[in-house]
């Protein structure tokens, strides 16, 4: 079944309004007829299940067959604090971010990332990482589309998340010896909470951004033995986050 999303003024009376490039598409690329199904999410955590019902020259009117009451979305909200990554990393990143359940992804400048980007590239980036979230979440059927923030330095970073207040904040560090720390932050972990994972870039972090994150109580963690790189490390912390959402254990 495809998957749409709308603005929640588009949903009125047991129909949904299908306008602009969203017509295009369904009408001239998918060539959907009237009888076809499709699932359409508001991007407030509501699901329906439409029937198109018939085109006009502006709008493609479907009807409501039923709410989706079965939710995509994790029971916390978890945004992921990603270092910037050279070349075309942070897409991938941002796609399997998406997949596995994040509210959202705030690109951070480090210390030890290769990668700088100008007022003018970062908005380009940024427009270019939110069309990829938005492809991400209709593939994977998520309730709504998560943001990719602006881009940070890692203390506003640290400053966002105090005035935010999150919950419970982690950083995988290769130093961390052991998994006792993330036995801790996975037990600690618990429905309804605003979750911050933040992760280096291809050099990691340096000592004093890792002292910095303590003072924050951004608890570090370890994610194994093995090294990971800076594209491998959030998937794996936020598949382990998701596993323990969703009762795995």
């Amino acid at each position: 079944m495809h998957h749409f999303f709308v603005d929640p003024s588009s949903i009125e009376e047991g129909i949904v309004r299908i306008v602009g490039t969203d017509l295009n598409h369904m009408k001239n690329v998918l060539r959907m007829k009237p009888g076809e199904e499709v699932l359409i999410s508001d991007g407030t955590g509501k699901d329906y299940n439409c029937q198109v019902k018939e085109y006009g020259a502006e709008e493609g009117i479907l009807v409501i067959l039923s709410e989706n009451a079965d939710s995509r979305e994790l029971p916390s909200r978890i945004w992921l604090f990603q270092g910037l990554p050279k070349s075309d990393k942070m897409e991938v990143i941002l796609q399997k971010a998406v997949e596995l359940g994040a509210a959202g992804v705030i690109p951070v400048a480090t210390r030890n990332a290769v990668v700088k980007l100008d007022a003018k590239k970062a908005e380009a980036k940024i427009r270019r990482w939110q069309a990829i979230a938005e492809s991400a979440a209709k593939q994977s059927k998520r309730s709504y589309i998560p943001q990719v923030g602006p881009v940070m330095s890692l203390k506003e970073a640290f400053s966002y998340i105090e005035e935010q207040k999150f919950d419970l904040r982690m950083i995988p560090y290769e130093l961390e010896k052991g998994m006792d720390g993330t036995k801790t932050v996975l037990e600690a972990l618990a429905p309804g909470q605003q979750v911050a994972v933040f992760i280096g870039p291809e050099g990691g972090f340096d000592e004093e951004e890792i002292q910095l994150a303590l003072k924050m109580g951004v608890k570090p963690v370890s994610l194994g033995k093995r090294i990971l790189r800076t594209e491998t490390a959030g998937p794996a912390i936020l598949a382990l986050l998701m596993m323990k959402l969703e009762g795995a254990f």
